[in-house]
């Protein structure tokens, strides 16, 4: 089985935020998926006081090698000054997903032709 492979959240202040992020990242190969679930409501402190906000997540399938330019590509373009960027390990999966998370994840952002 395939073991370098997380999931990593990202919360967003909106669907079309969570859309353009998502997008970016599975361009950059630095992500095979992202899945957006929009319509979360989010509770935490912020600046000293309690705040209320409708947010999106983004739920990216990618390799754990790969979560430092993907945290430094989410924080050129995410909107929020303290994004959240967290990742969890797969601990179980089918094999022939987890192959295909490898095969359309890459190292290099712009892969020569040939090797995507």
């Amino acid at each position: 089985m395939f073991v370098d492979a997380i999931v990593v959240i990202i919360s967003v202040a909106s669907y079309e935020e969570a859309e353009t992020i998502g997008a970016y990242l599975v361009e950059k190969r630095l992500a095979a998926c992202a899945n957006i679930i929009s319509g979360v409501h989010s509770i935490f402190f912020w600046d000293g006081k309690q705040c209320r906000e409708q947010e999106s997540l983004i739920l990216l399938k990618t390799r754990r090698t790969l979560f430092d330019p993907l945290c430094a590509e989410v924080k050129k373009i995410h909107s929020y000054s303290v994004p959240e960027i967290i990742a969890l390990p797969i601990v179980a999966g089918s094999n022939s997903y987890l192959q295909w998370v490898e095969e359309n994840t890459h190292p290099d952002p712009n892969p020569p032709p040939g090797r995507r």
